[in-house]
């Protein structure tokens, strides 16, 4: 496993960590002596950053995790997420009394006095031009209850707009091979400010597994099969915004590129870790199997230049008419 910093905050981070939604719930039925296995065999592949949210399962997620960290002996960071909890989910639902009812909720499910790193949930747009939001998150961290916060978004240029505030200390976003347009702008502002980027969705909600096709089911409560138009939140977030179909005629075109001796899986994983203002990728596993393949990525050989050009040419033809100038 690599380790890289997480932005100013101090965390050395596993550059691929555990992502906590599937565990919670809307990707098919969850087992929680299953995930709760996943959990611990991340930790044996060396995982000790953990990225969840209280909307995930309503809890669930962070609850299995607060069990996981009493039945290990090894030091691990758990972010958490705030703000989904809101319906409607509107800016000015982003206030003191809000936020702090949230933070105290998620600090009860997870068993602590302090929040690692506390997360806006991609609030609306107009949140990141209210200084006095951040400034309620500031007070909260001279309370003790978050050590440190950040933001996860839907586009760039939200996360350009956060990191003018200064104690922000991370971006979470989409990244992908499917969703490049973070590594332009956005990925040179951060690393001049030495703000962490936790890459979410690195696997195109598992299009870039390589292990669908035209025919997959997926159950009713998967939001693969209920979200594919932003019907429930945005589009962006299900198959990073790629039509389902084009997507499966891209991957084709990836296998055909992914190195000897990787999955396409790993292939996927690895091109992350290739950008440096990565700090890290969260895949997620609701089995060790999936755990086992994910994070063993982080130990394979550096991608050539030129594996790196025949990516970026298949995003060129596939994808990028479509997603590039919408996220």
């Amino acid at each position: 496993m690599q380790y890289r910093e997480l932005g100013r905050t101090g965390f050395n981070v596993s550059a691929l960590s555990f992502g906590a939604w599937a565990i919670g719930g809307t990707w098919g039925p969850v087992d929680e002596a299953e995930s709760l296995a996943a959990l611990h065999r991340s930790i044996e592949l060396g995982v000790n950053f953990f990225d969840t949210a209280d909307v995930y399962g309503d809890g669930l997620s962070e609850r299995l995790l607060a069990k996981l960290k009493k039945e290990t002996r090894e030091t691990i960071y758990i972010a958490t997420k705030a703000g989904r909890r809101l319906d409607p989910h509107t800016a000015d639902g982003y206030n003191r009394v809000n936020l702090t009812a949230f933070v105290e909720r998620s600090l009860k499910n997870l068993g602590t006095e302090s929040l690692d790193l506390l997360q806006l949930h991609c609030p609306p747009t107009e949140v990141y031009y209210q200084p006095e939001v951040f400034g309620v998150l500031d007070d909260l961290a001279k309370a003790g209850k978050i050590r440190h916060y950040g933001v996860s978004v839907e586009k760039v240029e939200e996360a350009l707009k956060a990191i003018e505030f200064p104690n922000v200390q991370t971006v979470q976003i989409i990244f992908n091979m499917f969703r490049l347009r973070p590594a332009e702008l956005l990925f040179e502002q951060v690393l001049k400010r030495k703000v962490g980027i936790l890459a979410r969705v690195p696997l195109a909600s598992g299009m870039l597994t390589g292990k669908m096709k035209a025919e997959t089911h997926f159950s009713a409560d998967d939001h693969r099969a209920f979200n594919r138009h932003g019907e429930s939140f945005d589009r962006g977030e299900t198959f990073s915004g790629v039509d389902y179909a084009l997507g499966l005629e891209a991957v084709e075109e990836l296998k055909k590129i992914c190195p000897s001796g990787m999955s396409l899986v790993q292939f996927a994983l690895r091109w992350i870790l290739m950008f440096d203002a990565v700090s890290c990728a969260i895949p997620g596993a609701k089995r060790p199997s999936q755990a086992d393949e994910n994070f063993s990525a982080a130990d394979l050989p550096v991608l050539s230049a030129e594996t790196m050009q025949k990516v970026r040419t298949v995003y060129d033809h596939y994808i990028k008419e479509s997603v590039h100038h919408l996220w």
